[in-house]
């Protein structure tokens, strides 16, 4: 049944936006924790995010789980062409993980300090890599007739897939600069503010240039007015974010980028659909959500699971944020 293969499309595309909104902003505050100059704010940043970043990293892990049983072969091809992307990726979120866990285990300046870089460092590099993921399989990759990826790791950062991977730190390092402005208090969140207004821009001016060469050329399925209204519908609430942010309403401004990001993921999806990932040598070797999924069988009892597991990761989800929704206190060194 299509209607199987098509529900699991939207349902690994929900998880991935999931993962986009809750995990962005985590990485988007390991950014900003470049440009603290304080000790006592670099330490409230990861205290903001102490909660939530190891389950809002099961996302990734879930859609990843997903897509290798609902469309084998394309999981296959995505994590053996893009290896040593992954094994990156893979590495900064190690980096990530291990400094906030050992930051304060030492009082010692070099210590916190050699910490904070991996903990940064950690954060910039999945968001750009993401970007750089993103933008490939828009483009298409170079296929045989197995669906195996023949390009090498440098075809990967071509022009345009770095310009995404710039376009996704940027969204990042906004999403979290508002989230930091919502959670702090006093100067703090003030200057977080701030930084939203400047990533803000460096957003909007990245992401200009790639919708248009991305509308042109690299919308490979039929929905190109349904993309082409989300895009409108993404700069509209990017747009109001900024008025949020503007007028000190950090609440309003960090729920709009959260809609933002959503509404650029599902424009990715309808550039995409019914392709997950286009074939540039041969379009018929591409991989679609049609000849490339698992049986209708796997793909049913799958569905039965997910309707049970989803509103409980979401249930959770929401109790965790209300749970620690009070504001961190910036504490002097």
């Amino acid at each position: 049944m299509q209607a199987l293969q098509i529900t699991w499309f939207l349902l690994i595309g929900i998880l991935l936006i999931g993962y986009c909104i809750l995990d962005g902003f985590d990485l988007g505050v390991g950014f900003w924790h470049l440009f603290a100059k304080k000790k006592g704010e670099r330490t409230a940043f990861i205290h903001s995010i102490e909660p939530f970043w190891d389950g809002n990293e099961v996302w990734l892990l879930t859609a990843g789980g997903a897509l290798f049983a609902a469309f084998p072969p394309v999981y296959a091809t995505v994590f053996s062409g893009f290896y040593l992307a992954m094994m990156l990726v893979l590495l900064g979120l190690i980096f990530r993980a291990v400094a906030i866990e050992f930051r304060n285990k030492i009082e010692n300046e070099r210590w916190v300090k050699a910490w904070d870089f991996a903990f940064a460092f950690g954060s910039v590099l999945p968001s750009i890599l993401y970007g750089v993921a993103i933008g490939n399989v828009l483009q298409g990759l170079e296929l045989n007739a197995i669906g195996d990826y023949t390009g090498g790791f440098f075809a990967l950062l071509n022009p345009f897939a770095i310009f995404c991977g710039i376009v996704g730190l940027a969204m990042f390092a906004h999403h979290g600069a508002l989230y930091l402005s919502m959670k702090l208090e006093g100067e703090a969140a003030t200057t977080a503010s701030a930084w939203a207004q400047k990533a803000w821009y460096a957003f909007l001016f990245t992401l200009m240039p790639t919708l248009v060469y991305g509308v042109k050329f690299c919308i490979s399925g039929d929905y190109k007015m349904v993309c082409m209204a989300l895009i409108v519908l993404t700069l509209v609430m990017n747009s109001v974010s900024f008025m949020f942010n503007k007028r000190g309403n950090a609440k309003g401004a960090f729920l709009s980028s959260c809609v933002t990001i959503a509404l650029l993921m599902l424009a990715v999806a309808a550039a995409l659909f019914p392709n997950i990932v286009p074939c540039t040598n041969e379009p018929d070797w591409g991989l679609t959500v049609f000849n490339s999924s698992s049986s209708d069988r796997t793909l049913g009892w799958m569905l039965g699971i997910a309707l049970v597991g989803m509103p409980l990761v979401l249930a959770y989800t929401a109790f965790i944020h209300r749970v620690f929704r009070d504001k961190v206190k910036v504490h002097d060194d």
